[in-house]
């Protein structure tokens, strides 16, 4: 990690605000062009929303270390891309809309999500995949990713003094996590086996009453380095191994320093100091038992966004109605919600 002495805690402090604002009008824009069909749309109205308000961030450069890669053919928002002139730098892994097959369905777990460092504060890493092992602060120190998976669940019920029976691991639903899930199954517990997403999943292991007790799986690199800043701050454990897709991908990772015989933890993927991690749901966010936060929603001249903000020093959920335009506000008596 490059180390800034010089680094101005308080100035990156007063960015909570405002990055969380890129994401709550990303969410916005992304809601707009929700259920509607067209998933291309709705992503790129989001990255088109959430470029635009990083710019006006005043005083401040981002250079985008974790964002949309080669499999977006991304215009803006492209891993190396700097935003702003400013002379406060910060580092930043974007994901502009996560599940856009549910936004463009206008289903559930559809998310704009950022988190932000000191310069070198996140690892550099393609738009390629990664083998993840997300448990809670009770599991950390515990697992080992290369365990068997047997061992893994195990000592994750142990940890929270829980019967197998009573766990939930989620896992994408992919085929290269095919056997992954009949093990698990195998086990007793429950899988929670989901069609698009494993950022949040991984990060609500951290958060007790979720009913997520351990992210498993081959999922995207990206959407682990953003998983892994708020999984530090939450004092839970990640553990990750590079999953090259091809030789193409295994050139590409050697030529930015990845080992992939090299377990990462969260520490090695956000090695900040300094992190702050902001996402607003689309639609509605919730795990197979719990609801966590309120999609975007719209009535006269103003929206309504739900937000989770989490920092080192805390975690706060955040409900903000935003007028779009006062005038149409005003003219269908429109008011303020909780």
């Amino acid at each position: 990690m490059t180390v800034f002495k010089s680094f101005d805690a308080v100035k990156f402090r007063n960015l909570e605000g405002k990055l969380l604002y890129v994401t709550q009008m990303a969410a916005i824009s992304a809601a707009r062009a929700a259920g509607h069909g067209d998933k291309k749309a709705a992503d790129r109205a989001a990255v088109n929303a959430m470029r635009e308000y990083l710019g006006k961030i005043e005083g401040t450069r981002t250079t985008v270390q974790i964002g949309e890669g080669v499999r977006d053919k991304a215009p803006m928002l492209y891993i190396g891309e700097e935003i702003g002139t400013g002379t406060f730098q910060i580092d930043l892994a974007v994901d502009p809309l996560e599940n856009t097959n549910a936004t463009a369905k206008l289903g559930p777990n559809a998310i704009c999500v950022l988190a932000a460092s000191e310069p070198g504060g996140l690892i550099n890493a393609t738009d390629g995949y990664m083998n993840k092992l997300v448990v809670g602060p009770k599991v950390a120190g515990k697992i080992n990713i290369e365990n068997t998976v047997e061992a893994n669940i195990s000592i994750i019920a142990a940890a929270l003094n829980r019967d197998v029976e009573d766990l939930t691991i989620t896992v994408l639903d992919r085929e290269r996590n095919k056997d992954l899930i009949t093990k698990i199954i195998r086990t007793g517990a429950r899988a929670q086996v989901i069609p698009d997403g494993d950022l949040i999943p991984g990060i609500l292991t951290c958060i007790s009453g979720s009913s997520t007790h351990a992210l498993m799986g081959i999922g995207a690199s990206p959407e682990g380095v953003i998983t892994a800043t708020a999984v530090k701050m939450l004092g839970g454990e990640m553990q990750a191994k590079f999953y090259p897709k091809d030789e193409e991908d295994m050139k590409q990772l050697v030529s930015l320093g990845v080992n992939v015989e090299k377990v990462y933890t969260h520490d090695d993927l956000a090695s900040g100091e300094y992190l702050i991690f902001c996402v607003t749901a689309v639609t509605a966010l919730s795990t197979a038992t719990r609801h966590i936060l309120d999609g975007v929603s719209f009535f006269g001249g103003a929206a309504k966004t739900n937000s989770m903000l989490i920092t080192a020093r805390t975690l706060e959920t955040i409900s903000t109605t935003h007028i779009l335009n006062k005038s149409e506000f005003d003219r269908s008596r429109s008011e303020f919600r909780l």
